[in-house]
């Protein structure tokens, strides 16, 4: 779809969700198999920045080929970066992928699930390794903020990344304690909750201070009503 995007006007794509790339196998994808999809998206850019998420995958998202223990609650479990970085190898050979496949081209690599500075300067620290032996110069390094205490962490981690990614979807649920796919609490669950904008607000205020860019995904980024406002809170990209 990338290249219809771009027709209609994109200047982006702003979330690659990787895992789709892992779902499509029946393994675990090798580098190689990796590096075609990914460049695949990058040649239909055209020289525009590519945002990529990590592997966001876990209790919730299980992949055949990776079983894991279930788990009460997987919202609230192994997923994302907490599995990424229980599963090192399988990280560092989707970030060689990344970089091989940009060959020059604008990348953007972001963490999904980030709760803790540490969990961002393992995963970052990792990424810059990886990058003295496929150099790539035009590379940024961010996070998703869809946790609060990342969001409450936000004047730290903006010292360190390049920029934030609020993913609003687990950001209202973890925010207000409601899981979105609830039966009757769902609908509750509303990205424009004062306490979850307040949050939205807080993330911008120090990343901006930083002089880093914030980006919007998730619904709220599609959301009439919600655009305004994101806007009017200082939000640099939908």
């Amino acid at each position: 779809e990338t290249a219809e995007a771009v027709a209609l006007g994109a200047e982006a794509v702003g979330l690659l969700r990787t895992e789709l790339v892992f779902m499509e196998h029946a393994q675990a994808p090798s580098q190689a198999a990796q590096e075609v999809e990914y460049r695949r998206v990058l040649d239909a850019l055209e020289g525009r920045p590519l945002v990529v998420r990590t592997l966001d995958v876990g209790g919730d998202k299980p992949l055949p080929y990776w079983p894991m223990p279930a788990e009460e609650n997987p919202f609230l479990g192994v997923r994302g970066i907490r599995l990424s970085l229980q599963r090192p190898e399988i990280l560092e050979t989707q970030l060689r992928a990344l970089l091989a496949a940009a060959e020059g081209r604008p990348l953007r690599i972001m963490f999904p699930m980030v709760g803790a500075v540490e969990e961002w300067r393992v995963a970052r620290d990792m990424a810059l390794r990886l990058r003295e032996e496929i150099p790539l110069a035009d590379l940024q390094l961010g996070i998703m903020v869809e946790v609060p205490s990342a969001a409450l962490l936000a004047p730290v981690l903006a010292r360190e990344v390049d920029f934030f990614s609020i993913g609003t979807n687990d950001l209202t649920q973890y925010c207000l304690a409601i899981d979105r796919g609830h039966p009757t609490l769902s609908a509750q669950a509303d990205g424009l909750h004062p306490a979850v904008l307040r949050l939205i607000g807080m993330t911008v205020a120090a990343a901006h201070a930083e002089g880093k860019w914030v980006g919007v995904c998730g619904e709220l980024a599609s959301d009439r009503l919600a655009v305004p406002l994101l806007v009017g809170l200082g939000v640099d990209e939908l």
